[in-house]
């Protein structure tokens, strides 16, 4: 897969809004981009996507995961003068959007507003002035104007529970070189790496499932309910990792290889073999001990679904805003998977 074909991809999945818990949108783009592979998909209870990939050995089987859903807001409630308001959904912050468009998915028609923060031309006397001179923006100080009433947002299905993401004019992705930056590469990314391994994996060495894995920006869901109900002993999630000064992240184009995040250790045995299938490719890792973040392979592993876990993933700028991740590292993530699932070094 080339830069451009890659940077495609990437592009038609972002434009597929999906907050967690409404991700039909992702899984009809998906479902259509599996069957043009030809190969097999079913969707389970929790809405996770599954290709399984048979292997040519009986036994050590490898669930690699992608998260479908994005991050966004949940409507609270609906002022009598048509103000809605909203919290976050997942690790979503106000001023990460700034004022601008955002759609609503009501269960009726897609309601587009502006999320508002109020005028700037305020004097102490107005509750936005906190916000300019004292205090962090939170989603408690703003709202979305759609300029409709509730009883119009009520016919078109918003209501208490209705999911906002930023708007779709606002998250075409932008070419920044080798770069591509846009809102929502979380982890839209991934699933682009998980739909070329679907394209190009044959004859692994153990079976392997390549999970599109639900809700998982509230609390793994997806692959929670996948791993307790199918025996796999190593999952390997497939994310963005942030590059701050406080982690040793430092390469744009080499794959981050996780140690530890905020919910624990992963495995360092399966980390070793993925670093000497990185190895055997000439393809050069990471490694990286993370704090505020989470992953569904860390998540799983804690609760004891599954007996070792990876998080392997490609550096990203502004990770849960605008994001900039260069396009050889997020190509690469799915070079190591693939030499990984078919060679020596998997077991």
């Amino acid at each position: 897969m080339t830069d451009d074909d890659l940077f495609q991809t990437i592009s038609e999945l972002v434009m597929c809004h999906s907050p967690s818990g409404v991700e039909g949108e992702i899984d009809a783009c998906l479902t259509a981009a599996l069957e043009a592979c030809g190969v097999d998909h079913r969707q389970d209870a929790a809405g996770n996507l599954i290709v399984k990939i048979a292997g040519r050995e009986e036994g050590a089987a490898v669930v690699i995961t992608a998260h479908k859903d994005e991050i966004g807001a949940i409507v609270k409630n609906i002022d009598a003068d048509g103000k809605i308001r909203v919290r976050r959904l997942g690790g979503a912050y106000p001023w990460v959007y700034g004022e601008g468009v955002v759609d609503l998915l009501g269960d009726r028609e897609t309601v587009s507003g502006v999320l508002s923060f109020g005028s700037r031309h305020v004097s102490h006397e107005s509750p936005q002035k906190a916000q300019q001179d004292e205090a962090a923006l939170t989603w408690e100080a703003v709202w979305v104007d759609a300029k409709r009433s509730p009883v119009q947002l009520a016919e078109a299905g918003v209501r208490p529970g209705t999911r906002m993401v930023v708007g779709k004019h606002r998250k075409k992705p932008f070419r920044l070189g080798d770069y591509i930056a846009s809102y929502a590469l979380d982890n839209k990314a991934s699933l682009a790496v998980l739909l070329m391994l679907a394209r190009t994996l044959r004859d692994p060495v153990g079976d392997v499932y390549l999970v599109a894995s639900a809700k998982e920006e509230v609390g793994a869901i997806g692959a929670m309910f996948f791993t307790q109900r199918q025996t796999v002993d190593t999952l390997i999630a497939l994310e963005i990792c942030p590059k701050s000064p406080e982690y040793p992240i430092v390469d744009d184009q080499a794959p981050v290889l996780v140690s530890q995040d905020g919910y624990g250790m992963y495995s360092e045995a399966l980390n070793g073999r993925l670093m000497a299938a990185a190895a055997a490719i000439g393809v050069p890792v990471q490694p990286a001990v993370l704090t505020g973040f989470g992953s569904d392979g860390s998540i799983a592993m804690k609760a004891g679904h599954v007996a070792q876990a990876a998080c392997l993933g490609f550096p990203t700028d502004n990770t849960h805003g605008y994001e900039i991740a260069h396009l050889q590292a997020i190509r690469r993530c799915g070079e190591l998977l693939e030499a990984f699932c078919c060679g020596s070094n998997r077991r």
